[in-house]
């Protein structure tokens, strides 16, 4: 997803989370386009990237260093949860690639928790014979009861003229959930400016978190968002959008 904007300044790439995709943050990224070219992907196995077995962060890395060379080999880089451990894992082995850096809502860091039991019920869902989506979210509720979630995970169901399915590779990423969880050893640091931007309600960045982020990312900041979850930038765009274009305009 792309938006034009001045060129004056080094394009911005937006890395989504876990089941995510680049629509996501379509709202965040027309605003911040207003000085910049801005580029919202869609991650492996997400949206309407392709179909991958390997889900790891270096792979994922990989991608974006793609996209960035496409972009002429220097942009500015946000990732959000999984998205901001694939731009750290970037960050850290291709520094060149990476002008400044933007983590949303995650650490460097294995997380005890695991994302699979979504993934789980997703696949569970029988989308045969599904014509419109509120019948796939009638399916859905008894797995997955919160319908704010619900419609999240909707938006990565295709209702193509061959029927529902999913975009979401959704066995790749319940094989390869441990490795989502974890963020890989590097012996690596990334000298250049880094904000961490973190959800005032969420506990995905905890104080016990800044020895690891500050040994990896020496010029770290940190930047909370008032009254926002994981999902700050559906929770509070404005003021994400407000803390970016600053952190990028210095």
């Amino acid at each position: 997803m792309h938006h034009e904007g001045p060129d004056d300044r080094p394009p911005l790439v937006l890395a989504h989370g876990l089941y995510g995709s680049a629509r996501n943050w379509g709202a965040v990224a027309r605003r911040l386009a207003a000085d910049r070219r801005v580029v919202a992907v869609d991650m492996r196995n997400h949206g309407e990237s392709p179909h991958d077995p390997d889900h790891s962060y270096e792979a994922m890395a990989t991608d974006l260093a793609g996209v960035i060379e496409g972009l002429g080999g220097n942009a500015d880089l946000l990732g959000h949860s999984m998205g901001g451990k694939a731009a750290m894992m970037l960050a850290l082995h291709r520094p060149d690639l990476v002008h400044r850096l933007v983590v949303a809502d995650i650490a460097p860091v294995a997380y005890p928790h695991s994302q699979i039991d979504h993934a789980i019920a997703l696949r569970a869902v029988d989308l045969d014979g599904i014509g419109r989506r509120a019948e796939a979210d009638a399916r859905l509720a008894p797995l997955v009861p919160d319908p704010v979630l619900r419609g999240f995970f909707l938006q990565s169901l295709d209702m193509g003229a061959e029927g529902a399915r999913w975009k979401l590779n959704l066995d790749a990423l319940i094989a390869d959930m441990p490795r989502i969880m974890d963020f890989p050893e590097t012996g690596r640091r990334f000298g250049r400016p880094t904000l961490f931007l973190a959800g005032e309600t969420s506990d995905y960045i905890q104080p016990g978190h800044w020895p690891a982020i500050r040994d990896l990312f020496p010029e770290a900041r940190h930047a909370v968002i008032p009254g926002a979850g994981h999902w700050l930038h559906a929770d509070a765009p404005g003021a994400v959008i407000e803390a970016v274009a600053a952190f990028l305009k210095e």
